[in-house]
């Protein structure tokens, strides 16, 4: 068993959305778990769904009248509503009954998410952010479209275009920026990097 639900990354520009969140799950019919709502231990309730893999889990090893620590893809809705969606569980002492001493807590604590991505807004003055994540080709081969993560935090107007490495908190429905890496200068159509000598940006129309 993996000694952390985050893998490690392996590739520098590797994009990914993912964080823990502790939570009571309440699904929205008894009789259908994919859809319902995350409860924190403040009352908080964050829109979930649960994706297939984990259905199997839940039914045969979890007490889902109690809090667990989920493993989670982040989405934003339009509305600055956060959405979870439940990819795992982080709870070794009750997956790995026969080892002893294992520990449920991360040293990251809970309502930690790693995004990775490009950066394509920043309002330094509103502390508004917003990342582009792409997703991994599916396994008949189609490419999910890529999805945008709102974010609360400052980082600068020159790492606009920049593939960032981000580790954010969730607050209540925002994901609130903690710390931040800067990796590299995002690739124009041409094949150059955005800061190449002589180049313009390139500008947005509409």
């Amino acid at each position: 068993m993996r000694d952390h639900p985050i893998p490690q990354v392996t590739e520098p520009q590797q994009y990914r959305a993912i964080g823990v969140v502790r939570g009571l799950y309440k699904p929205s019919d008894d009789d259908q778990l994919t859809r319902g709502t995350l409860i924190d231990a403040e009352g908080g309730e964050v829109e979930t769904v649960v994706l297939g893999r984990v259905l199997t889990l839940m039914r045969r090893h979890l007490a889902m009248e109690q809090p667990h620590l989920w493993v989670v893809y982040p989405r934003s809705r339009d509305n600055d509503q956060l959405h979870l969606q439940i990819a795992g569980i982080w709870e070794p002492s009750t997956l790995s009954p026969d080892q002893p001493d294992l520990d449920d807590c991360l040293p990251e604590g809970d309502d930690y998410f790693s995004i990775r991505g490009e950066l394509i807004f920043t309002k330094p003055e509103t502390g508004e952010l917003v990342v582009k994540v792409r997703q991994q080709p599916r396994a008949d081969g189609s490419r999910p479209l890529p999805f945008k993560l709102q974010v609360k935090g400052e980082l600068p107007l020159e790492h606009l275009r920049h593939f960032v490495s981000l580790d954010v908190r969730r607050q209540g429905q925002q994901l609130h920026l903690e710390s931040h890496e800067v990796i590299a200068p995002m690739p124009t159509r041409g094949g150059k990097s955005r800061g190449s000598r002589g180049r313009a940006p390139a500008r947005s129309r509409g």
